[in-house]
């Protein structure tokens, strides 16, 4: 293993020299400085971070804890986090915590341990809190993505589920659809209750009266629960149209009626909240609200960085994105 000692015999400087030059401390000559880095490149030596963190008290990781990875709504997400964090220096540690809280519990544990300077956190649900509470009690800053916590003050960026709840509903009201299903996250996850919010607002503003048995409150993650679907289509008058609260939830919707030999848009037209990501570009077919899945991670990771850097206020920041309605083929007039 190639230390500083053999950096500094040969680059004929001081240990001390060599540390400095690592840590970019100290007043050293610009051509001392090169000299010494020339060598760091012919030896291939890497700097130990840990070594250097326990100096600096600053390690330069940030820790993204996201639901579901296999969400292309958090994929992209994560992309944009980790373009800004690169740009701005730092590394990306990722973890996903399957929309389970004993899970997310441990790697906020894990977290904790492994002295990251700040955290992207898109919590599980309004149990979170807890989570959330560890990590302000030993003062690692975060910011909390897609989803608000009751209780928590932080800085947040969060997508406007309402408004785009309510426009894709509007659109199937406007295409003569008086039946019109929920599929819903859980209520203890606040998309899923702003979603349904604009769902039944949408419904009121249309003269429709909302019906419970035309809504089900699932998990963003439980698109395979044949039985839920079941009692829907069972229904004496069944929905003529199905809004799934978001894409995985609309995988699920459209499997389950495909195994029933029901064509979407034939027998069943068909809505969403949240695209696909470059996927969907093969087959565009979902009519969805989008949302800019990219500026949730670019904008918190900027907003996470000016927080560890001290170049943000005292008051917390919330920034709210909207969607946009993209209308395809999934959905038709009722005739």
């Amino acid at each position: 293993m190639i230390t500083i000692y053999d950096i500094a015999e040969k680059a004929g400087v001081s240990a001390m020299t060599v540390s400095r030059v690592i840590n970019n401390t100290g007043r050293i000559s610009e051509e001392t400085r090169k000299r010494v880095r020339k060598v760091m490149e012919e030896l291939h030596y890497i700097p130990n971070a840990l070594a250097r963190s326990l100096v600096s008290q600053k390690t330069n990781l940030i820790s993204l804890l996201i639901t579901d990875i296999t969400n292309p709504f958090y994929t992209t997400l994560a992309r944009g986090a980790e373009d800004a964090a690169k740009k701005a220096g730092y590394r990306l540690l990722f973890a996903n915590s399957d929309e389970d809280y004993e899970k997310e519990k441990d790697y906020v544990d894990m977290i904790l341990s492994t002295r990251v300077d700040g955290v992207l956190f898109a919590p599980a649900g309004d149990h979170s809190h807890d989570n959330l509470l560890q990590l302000q009690k030993h003062q690692i800053p975060f910011v909390v993505l897609d989803r608000e916590i009751p209780g928590i003050d932080a800085d947040v960026v969060l997508g406007d589920s309402k408004e785009g709840a309510r426009n894709l509903v509007e659109h199937l009201i406007a295409q003569g659809h008086q039946r019109i299903a929920l599929v819903n996250g859980s209520q203890d996850v606040s998309t899923a209750r702003l979603r349904y919010i604009g769902y039944n607002e949408a419904l009121q503003l249309g003269g429709i009266t909302p019906d419970d048995s035309l809504v089900l409150h699932l998990g963003y993650r439980d698109f395979h629960d044949e039985t839920a679907l079941h009692e829907l289509l069972q229904l004496d008058d069944p929905p003529t149209a199905i809004f799934a609260a978001n894409n995985m939830l609309a995988v699920g919707v459209i499997q389950s009626l495909r195994q029933r030999g029901l064509q979407v848009p034939r027998d069943m037209s068909v809505v969403c909240f949240d695209d696909f990501g470059p996927a969907g570009a093969i087959n565009p077919f979902l009519t969805v609200a989008s949302q800019p899945a990219y500026q949730f991670g670019k904008l918190g990771m900027q907003l996470l960085i000016e927080r560890i850097e001290g170049a943000a206020s005292d008051a917390t920041r919330r920034i709210m994105l909207p969607s946009e309605l993209i209308v395809r083929s999934s959905t038709q007039p009722l005739s």
